[in-house]
């Protein structure tokens, strides 16, 4: 059986605040039981449109730069003027590729996207990002 929730976490545990997705992974695992499947991945690429078939509901957990702190959460959908010529998608143009491939409506979607501050290459969670994770827990 599918679980009717698929929560995705995109970044890299090795860049700093890019972790911050991954991180809320980790905290989330067994909290759902057979309700969710928890994802985890560097970015959204093509082939994970095929995680979605069968889901009632999508969760994208980001670390975003330019995110108002602590973090944003908002209902995404399908953009049909994505550009689908690179292997790193946003969430709305793999939804697009979701709706292309699968011939039908993508399941609802929503964006959580956590303020970082640092990514750089080796370097810990910064302060505010572990304050900014907290609350988006909380939420």
């Amino acid at each position: 059986m599918i679980a009717p929730l698929l929560i995705f976490a995109v970044g890299n545990q090795s860049r700093g605040d890019d972790a911050l997705a991954p991180l809320l992974l980790q905290r989330l695992e067994g909290r759902f039981g057979d309700k969710a499947e928890l994802l985890e991945d560097f970015q959204l690429q093509i082939e994970h449109s095929m995680d979605m078939a069968g889901r009632r509901l999508v969760l994208f957990v980001d670390a975003g730069m330019d995110t108002p702190a602590p973090f944003s959460f908002y209902r995404t959908l399908a953009d049909p003027g994505a550009q689908l010529y690179s292997h790193a998608l946003t969430p709305e143009a793999l939804l697009k590729v979701y709706q292309q491939f699968h011939a039908q409506v993508p399941p609802d979607s929503f964006v959580l996207c956590i303020r970082g501050e640092s990514f750089e290459l080796g370097e810990p969670l910064s302060r505010h990002a572990q304050e900014h994770l907290a609350a988006a827990l909380e939420f």
